[in-house]
Order: C-alpha cells, then sequence, then structure tokens
C-alpha cells in the first residue's frame, strides 16, 4: 500500500505500457499521471508536483537518460529508470545520471511495486508541496485535493464528476477509454451515476462540461476523441 496522495508520473512512449502502468498502480493506491514523451514530461513538471518519476529510457526525441540529468539540474525528485537494456554499462549510465533505481523489461509488475516503496521509503517526506493545479481557462483545478476553483470561489463537483476529474487529470493530453472511466466510476461513491453504462459516461461529460467550458457545445478543455473516449486538455 501506497502512502496517502503519494503522486507518481509515468514517462512511457508506449501508450499499451503507460495504461498497463497507470491501471496497476492507482489499483495498489498511488495517484497516477502519465506522459507520453519527454517534451509532454516536461510540461507536466512544469506545474506539478510528484514523488516520483517511473522513466523510460528508449523514447523518441529525447530519452530518459537525458531527461534524468537535466531534471537532477533542479529537482531532487526520485526517478526509476525502465529499459529493455539490461547490461551493466547501461544500468552504470543510468545511475550516473542520477537515477535511484534502474529496472530492466520486461519485470513483473510487483518487482516494481517493491522498488518503489524501497525508493519512497528513503526519501524523507516533504513537509510542503508546491501548487498541484491544472488552469482551464478561468478555472483552477487542485489535482491533490479534487476541487475545482473560480477565482476564490469553489464550484461543487459531485462524487461522480470528482471521479472523472482525477482520473482525466492523470492522463492530461491523453485520450481515456470510457471504459476506464466506467472502472473508476465503479469505485467511486454513489451519487447521481446511474448505471455505469458507456451512456451513463456520457451524460456525465456533459454535466462536467458545463460546469468547465464557457461553450459546452464547443468544448475546449475536456474535448470528445472520437471511437476512443476524453481528453482533458488543460492551458
Amino acid at each position: 500500500m501506497s502512502q496517502p496522495e503519494t503522486h507518481i508520473l509515468v514517462v512511457d512512449d508506449d501508450e499499451r505500457i503507460r495504461a498497463l502502468l497507470g491501471k496497476f498502480l492507482r489499483r495498489n493506491d498511488y495517484l497516477v499521471t502519465t506522459a507520453r514523451d519527454a517534451e509532454q514530461a516536461r510540461r507536466l513538471l512544469s506545474g506539478l508536483e510528484f514523488d516520483l518519476i517511473v522513466l523510460d529510457v528508449m523514447m523518441p526525441g529525447e530519452d530518459g537518460y537525458s531527461l534524468t540529468r537535466s531534471l537532477r539540474k533542479k529537482r531532487a525528485t526520485p526517478i526509476l529508470l525502465l529499459t529493455a537494456k539490461g547490461e551493466t554499462g547501461d544500468r552504470i549510465e543510468g545511475l550516473e545520471s542520477g537515477a535511484d533505481d534502474y529496472l530492466p523489461k520486461p519485470f513483473d509488475p510487483r518487482e516494481l511495486l517493491l522498488r518503489i516503496g524501497a525508493i519512497l521509503r528513503r526519501v524523507p517526506v516533504s513537509e510542503a508541496k508546491g501548487p498541484q493545479f491544472l488552469t482551464l481557462g478561468r478555472l483552477r483545478y487542485d489535482i491533490e485535493k479534487s476541487e475545482l476553483w473560480q477565482g476564490e470561489n469553489l464550484i461543487r463537483l459531485t462524487g461522480t464528476e470528482q471521479a472523472l476529474m482525477r482520473r482525466l487529470a492523470a492522463s492530461v493530453g491523453e485520450a481515456v477509454s470510457r471504459a476506464d472511466l466506467i472502472e473508476d466510476l465503479g469505485r467511486a461513491p454513489a451519487d447521481d451515476a446511474g448505471e455505469n453504462s458507456e451512456r451513463a459516461i456520457d451524460v456525465q461529460i456533459t454535466r462536467l462540461r458545463r460546469k468547465i467550458e464557457l461553450d459546452p457545445k464547443e468544448p475546449r478543455f475536456l474535448q470528445t476523441v472520437r471511437g476512443t473516449g476524453y481528453m482533458l486538455v488543460p492551458d
């Protein structure tokens, strides 16, 4: 089990691996956000604080070694590298770049969980974190508290809407399938969600857009990805 509100950033160019790791870590009580490459990871890190980064080495563009070295110049967030390369030289390069641990692929998810736990136990608990919010035009979404604000005014979200926002905010800029949203709503507090069906998801998204969008019929922040599901696109 994780510590409450432990937030992990998973960075991997493989959509399937991102989805599997995200689902596995969430089931073990971690708050998870995913990024498809170093560029998206940098954008997320510019506005959010994470307790640990799980980072793939072999990515198009900037690789995991380079990103690790860059991050180490200004932050001490623990980094666990994942890679298909398991040679001694590769492990040494990963650790020399500033990573806290190195796990070759393929791996047993249970080993990943144990390594994450071991890293977090070595890290002093921070007394204060920086801002953890997403900007949605005139609104601000507090990820840790799952609260939506307009200036000093708190916008009321139902339990279902909070669950939707948490899941969508964990995969900023990436489509989240209706099936995944249904699964998360199955663990959400009961309110006006009705049955957990794709139609119920669509209804809840429509209601949520009324609270987020200036024009719900032309959504800017909570977008539909045809044939897949929905995607949260903050400023």
